[in-house]
């Protein structure tokens, strides 16, 4: 009895480590997650797009796109409306690594709930009325 008492006792100190070990780990991740996420070289518009994407509000991220906006996924023509009703608030960038296209196109770590974990790339398009008529999304390399 005395085995089966010291066993538990042993059980339960490790598993109070674990939960506090991850506990550091989650703050740390979003410790990272905030330094990595500097969007001063994004394009005036995009950097707003980007932050209610992040934000999980579909209708301001749409609000910056044409009517009649197109999406293209790994090349792949998708549905845009579709795309952002099931994604916005569900999926989204948990670090940039690069910037490119005079703050157009965003390259990072990026988190969805069926896929997992990978590196992306949300690449806007900006008319000339300012809206943005095209977002080419894929995997990176």
């Amino acid at each position: 009895m005395k085995k089966i008492s010291l066993l538990l006792l042993i059980f339960s100190m490790c598993s109070a480590c674990a939960q506090k070990n991850d506990s550091q780990k989650i703050t740390k991740t979003q410790q990272q997650t905030k330094q990595t996420m500097d969007t001063t070289k994004l394009n005036d518009t995009v950097k707003k797009a980007f932050d209610a994407w992040q934000s999980g509000d579909a209708e301001t991220f749409t609000s910056f796109f044409t009517g009649n906006a197109q999406l293209y996924d790994d090349g792949n023509p998708r549905d845009f409306k579709k795309f952002v009703k099931d994604a916005c608030g569900h999926e989204k960038f948990t670090s940039i690594d690069k910037i490119e296209n005079d703050g157009k196109t965003i390259y990072g770590q990026f988190h969805t709930e069926s896929w997992g974990d990978f590196r992306t790339f949300f690449k806007f398009n900006i008319n000339s009325e300012g809206k943005f008529d095209k977002l080419e999304i894929g995997q990176a390399n």
